[in-house]
């Protein structure tokens, strides 16, 4: 599919919403609606989410991620999500494709995914990330989030 990846707008964020707590991600970390949009308004003031648009402009999904997230120098992933109905169609790896070739500079880049979610672990592994560590309860208690790092060539 053909993207347009921009930062994202307050005119965004309730897309975001839908995408995120649509998700694996979203039921256990963001169930409440205010929650999710105050994690949202957050990333986007911050401007640290991009959006991506199809061709009409519609929004399909969002990444936010935090340039110097890691040790204070490595681009970290915190959230991607894509719309339910849109999952699967390579919307997920092209974002990270295009977030990959945006911090090229850097050596590295990493994301945390968590033991519910092994289908985006798989989708991380076929791109490329390798898990470096597993952190027991790192959000919540009872879910362990493996740290996964990608090196940038």
């Amino acid at each position: 599919m053909n993207l347009n990846i921009i930062k994202a707008e307050k005119k965004h964020l309730d897309d975001c919403k839908v995408a995120l707590q649509n998700s694996d991600l979203g039921r256990v970390y963001f169930p409440q609606e205010n929650k999710a949009i105050n994690a949202i308004n957050e990333g986007i003031s911050k401007q640290e989410i991009l959006v991506a648009l199809n061709p009409e402009g519609l929004c399909l999904g969002f990444v936010w991620l935090i340039r110097n997230g890691v040790f204070h120098s490595f681009p970290y992933i915190h959230i991607i999500a894509v719309k339910e109905e849109y999952r699967s169609l390579g919307i997920g790896r092209e974002i990270l494709d295009y977030i990959e070739k945006l911090v090229a500079e850097s050596s590295k880049i990493f994301l945390v995914v968590d033991d519910f979610n092994p289908k985006a672990k798989l989708l991380y592994q076929k791109v490329g990330y390798k898990e470096v560590g597993v952190i027991p309860d790192l959000y919540k208690k009872g879910i362990n989030g493996s740290l996964m790092m990608k090196v940038l060539l």
